[in-house]
């Protein structure tokens, strides 16, 4: 995995999926989806999901406070957690990777060995970022399941 220099000051906290900036972010990453894939994702996220005690919202901020990207998982069963909503509003400077390590730390700490993800083949960017961050392709599950344009990630714990 290459690390990228990060030219903010970020930090990642769990914070509630309802909060404005959460709301602004998850906005943006719909909107940035429907350009990319045609589809903002939004039927593939609840925030009723993050109503779980093992799910999780978390905000990437800089030290101004100003939200930078934002990421969540989901309980899929007691041992495999799913990553949603996943964004970095700029792209190349490690928000992403940050945002990721903390959620799969997080998990991991909640009991999770493995996590699972699905993005659009289209979307060659997290295709790449997820490859470059130890996820290995796996079957479509569940909604995904023969869904030609999706594809499924897996990262053990």
């Amino acid at each position: 995995m290459k690390e990228k220099e990060i030219h903010l000051a970020v930090t990642v906290q769990n914070e509630a999926v309802g909060c404005k900036a959460a709301v602004e972010m998850m906005n943006e990453l719909s909107a940035t989806l429907e350009m990319i894939t045609g589809s903002s994702g939004t039927t593939s996220f609840s925030t009723d999901d993050m109503q779980d005690p093992r799910a999780l919202f978390v905000i990437a901020r800089t030290s101004e406070g100003t939200a930078v990207g934002c990421g969540a998982f989901r309980p899929m069963n007691d041992s495999t957690a799913e990553i949603k909503r996943m964004y970095a509003k700029e792209k190349g400077r490690g928000i992403g990777a940050l945002i990721l390590s903390h959620l799969e730390r997080e998990a991991k700490q909640m009991g999770y060995s493995r996590i699972w993800l699905e993005t659009r083949r289209i979307n060659e960017n997290a295709v790449q970022f997820y490859k470059d961050h130890g996820y290995q392709c796996i079957p479509n599950y569940g909604k995904y399941a023969g869904n030609a344009l999706a594809i499924c990630f897996e990262k053990k714990l």
